[in-house]
């Protein structure tokens, strides 16, 4: 495989290296792709352990607790509490005077109601009711601190100057964290961004990628309360409010564009049927495929919500729980990147862990059920028409600085996304290969950026020239915004205590599914009928 590596960097567009960066055995990228390797097991521990915390937006307190203290060891210096965020944090290490400083980021929160055994292709939650790692936001931290280890050695023994900081995306399933670090100026000193995100394959992209950009607001309105039954021409409900609000949305919706997405959830309906609601709450996604839209869709929100108090006699007021930009991702880094994707190549599935894959397609009902991914993503240019879809706050990011997000194959081709189901491989040697497949990409693209001052340029050069030639980052946060931390509290104390006997403990046992007593690849579960050919 090295010699592999070598070839392909040398044939490609962005060779613009320093002697020695090649990835030959003598070459930076050669040792980095060996300093990974020997971290096979810290990556393993990392990836299980934060499966096993199990923890929601906002709330990820024992798996900041972890990475902190696992950095501070390994001689980052760590910032605690970044934006307001109480489980944010920004881990430093430099070496040398000058050099770029490279941040590389992953999220961290899990998905509610996603519990779920790793390594059984069937519905088991470990906690009823309880949250799970249903997207594999587990994963993405092994592959960033793993990586950082291989590269900080290299940079300490061949004396090359930079800085690495890393730091995770807290509350990502609520779209809302990274907004309010760049609103505060985290990474201003930064010069690029490397991304990492759970995938079924390994890739990466530039320019607008298909999906959308959006505001989470919530709408709170208050009445008065008033016997339901004995006087309710005394009362004014809140409820019957947000009712009007969404069915108005709802009529609305036929007269926006086809590429805009919005969903809403009543946080709050009431007391009780007997008293009229003096409060009630919805929370409501308006997404857009560009800053123009999700304002004016934003703005439409608020027109309605203004309107449903006029008719019910009640007062609104709005909270903004989070913002996400519509993402754009820098060309020259994401070149540099699948050159390194393309040597790294996708790992070596073996027969159980393709059986293993299938089985959970099956149990899913998945259209496709021919295992994992064979071939690698194909790097193509970005849709002239990109499609609507979901969002991730990482656009913010962005914007402020050249960013590229790259997806590691540590799960399951044709899984219903943000589901049980998709926790399932996320504590199994596939999660395992992934972690390590993408640790090493993103590795030898940190020592590009290391060593090619002509990449760096070229990167900065399009995130000017191009990317922000005719569109500038418009924050939707205003200076007064505040994260929302109470969001997923109370969830969290209500199964933390039942979750804790189930967290990891790497010192007793070699992987996660040891500890659970989980045999991989389990195909059937007891007792069924045999599969038939």
């Amino acid at each position: 495989m090295i010699k592999m590596v070598a070839s392909l960097l040398l044939g490609s567009a962005l060779t613009l290296a320093a002697p020695g960066a090649a990835a030959g055995p003598g070459g930076l990228k050669g040792r980095a792709i060996a300093g990974v390797e020997a971290r096979t097991k810290l990556a393993q521990e990392i990836n299980d352990s934060i499966f096993s915390f199990s923890e929601l937006g906002f709330q990820e307190v024992e798996t900041s607790r972890y990475l902190t203290d696992l950095l501070e060891k390994n001689g980052f210096t760590v910032e605690r509490g970044t934006s307001g965020l109480p489980t944010g944090w920004v881990a430093r290490w430099s070496h040398g005077s000058g050099g770029p400083v490279i941040a590389l980021g992953s999220d961290i929160d899990g998905i509610p109601k996603a519990s779920q055994k790793p390594g059984i292709p069937w519905r088991e939650p470990m906690v009823e009711g309880a949250p799970g790692h249903g997207e594999g936001h587990n994963s993405g931290q092994a592959v960033n601190v793993v990586a950082a280890l291989a590269v900080k050695d290299l940079m300490e023994r061949e004396n090359i100057a930079g800085t690495l900081v890393l730091w995770p995306g807290v509350a990502e399933e609520l779209v809302s964290g990274k907004a309010f670090m760049v609103r505060d100026g985290v990474f201003k000193d930064v010069d690029e961004v490397i991304f990492t995100h759970v995938s079924n394959n390994l890739g990466t992209a530039w320019g607008a990628p298909s999906g959308t950009g959006l505001v989470s607001v919530e709408y709170t309105f208050a009445g008065e309360s008033a016997h339901s039954a004995g006087a309710p021409w005394r009362g004014k409900s809140a409820l019957d409010a947000v009712e009007l609000m969404n069915v108005a949305w709802n009529m609305r919706r036929e007269h926006l564009r086809a590429e805009q997405r919005s969903h809403y959830v009543i946080t709050d309906g009431g007391d009780q049927p007997n008293v009229v609601p003096s409060r009630a709450s919805v929370w409501y996604y308006f997404r857009e495929q560009d800053f123009k839209g999700i304002a004016r869709n934003f703005a439409i929100g608020n027109t309605i919500a203004d309107a449903a108090a006029a008719m019910t006699d009640t007062k609104v007021t709005r909270r903004i729980l989070g913002t996400a930009a519509p993402r754009h991702f820098n060309k020259p880094m994401a070149e540099a990147a699948y050159a390194n994707i393309k040597a790294v190549g996708l790992p070596a599935w073996t027969d159980d862990e393709q059986a293993f894959a299938r089985a959970v397609q099956k149990s899913v009902a998945a259209e496709k059920q021919e295992g994992l991914a064979k071939e690698l993503d194909k790097f193509e240019p970005p849709l002239a028409e990109p499609k609507s879809g979901g969002s991730d706050d990482i656009g913010d990011v962005s914007w402020v600085v050249p960013t590229i997000t790259i997806g590691y194959p540590s799960n399951i081709p044709e899984l219903p996304g943000h589901n049980w189901s998709n926790a399932i491989a996320m504590a199994t040697p596939i999660a395992h290969k992934g972690v390590v497949a993408g640790s090493k990409v993103v590795a030898m693209t940190v020592i590009d950026l290391l060593t090619k001052p002509k990449l760096r340029q070229a990167a900065k050069d399009y995130f000017a020239n191009v990317q922000t030639k005719d569109q500038k980052y418009e924050p939707m946060l205003s200076a007064t915004d505040t994260p929302p931390i109470d969001l997923n509290r109370e969830t969290m104390a209500r199964y933390k205590p039942e979750l804790r006997k189930y967290y990891y403990d790497p010192a007793r046992y070699p992987t996660y599914l040891d500890q659970l007593g989980i045999k991989f690849p389990t195909l059937e579960k007891p007792g069924a009928a045999p599969a038939s050919d």
